[in-house]
């Protein structure tokens, strides 16, 4: 009774017609937070145009390694034995993502690892858009001690019954997001679309270990979809002074200082010893020394875009960076 009275209040509403068509509620549970971590759960809800539940879909993934925080998704090796790799289920993973928006508690996360695993297939997942529930929540300013998935269901009243199960967190994810897409629409709010890039190149790279609080609060456990999952890799002191910043017009020249936010279809990893080669400081922090930042998505209100602005530093998109790559001027110039 209550979901067709929940369903008819949606029917009324004067839906916008910008809003997109279909959403796929995505959660993965996965080995790690590190690039070279894998997938062992996925679980899917199908939404449409207004939120309501079409079907839903999961399935476990053999790794093909250590399953990792065991104590968090409770996938153990043995439980593991016999799943598809990610491979075998690629393509009906695709089927539910088809022309639909990924939604996610921290979106980028499981985009990045969704289109990590794609890469490592040698296919590309069928995913435009993104919408991140954490900002959506933001953006319709709703009165939560934060932002974790656990403190929203609570706002709207969903009981969750497996945490850290990829199909349970999915179905609590939908529950969440329906009356959230319906406020947006009521209150005529632009939904914080973001575009995914899949990867066009791809690397394994060995690990080198384990990061700190790889199970503590800061790390997998608490809100596990931190977004400060990347480890850190030495790179070598670059041997040029920083000639500041760099100027729209301009070529980029040996010391400047480029830092990177948000996705890219050239693998991060691949992108960044790119512009190390070419004699560029790669930051891993945007600060008022920055020359340069490069992102495709500039209103994706991270911690470095955001930066930016105060800071007033120049960004690029990763395409006008390529091409600026092409042509560095050296450090003796000017």
């Amino acid at each position: 009774m209550l979901e067709d009275l929940t369903t008819a209040a949606s029917s009324a509403i004067a839906w916008p017609a910008s809003y997109p068509q279909g959403y796929a509620v995505v959660d993965v549970e996965t080995t790690g937070l590190a690039r070279d971590d894998r997938i062992v759960s996925a679980g899917v809800y199908r939404l449409d145009a207004r939120g309501e539940v079409e079907d839903h879909w999961y399935t476990v993934v053999d790794p093909q390694r250590d399953p990792g925080p065991v104590w968090i998704h409770g996938l153990t090796s043995e439980a593991l034995e016999g799943a598809p790799l990610f491979g075998d289920i690629a393509e009906e993973f695709a089927t539910r993502l088809e022309g639909r928006v990924l939604v996610a508690h921290n979106a980028v996360f499981d985009w990045q690892m969704i289109a990590r695993e794609y890469a490592r297939a040698g296919a590309q997942a069928p995913v435009k858009q993104r919408l991140c529930t954490i900002v959506l929540s933001k953006e319709l300013r709703l009165p939560l001690p934060n932002h974790k998935l656990e403190s929203l269901a609570a706002h709207f009243g969903v009981v969750q019954q497996r945490a850290h199960h990829a199909l349970d967190d999915a179905r609590v994810l939908a529950e969440v997001f329906r009356p959230s897409l319906r406020a947006a629409a009521v209150g005529g709010v632009r939904l914080p679309l973001h575009e995914c890039l899949p990867l066009t190149e791809w690397t394994d790279r060995p690990r080198a270990g384990r990061q700190a609080g790889y199970g503590g609060e800061a790390g997998y456990g608490g809100d596990h979809r931190s977004t400060g999952w990347r480890p850190s890799r030495k790179r070598p002191a670059c041997p040029y002074p920083n000639p500041g910043r760099y100027q729209p017009g301009e070529p980029l020249r040996q010391g400047m200082r480029v830092a990177f936010s948000g996705d890219t279809s050239v693998e991060r990893d691949l992108l960044e010893d790119r512009a190390t080669e070419a004699g560029l400081h790669v930051a891993t922090s945007l600060s008022r020394l920055t020359s340069l930042l490069v992102t495709n998505d500039p209103d994706s209100g991270t911690s470095k875009v955001v930066k930016a602005r105060q800071y007033g530093t120049p960004v690029v998109d990763e395409a006008a960076f390529g091409q600026l790559l092409g042509d560095v001027a050296p450090a003796s110039e000017g």
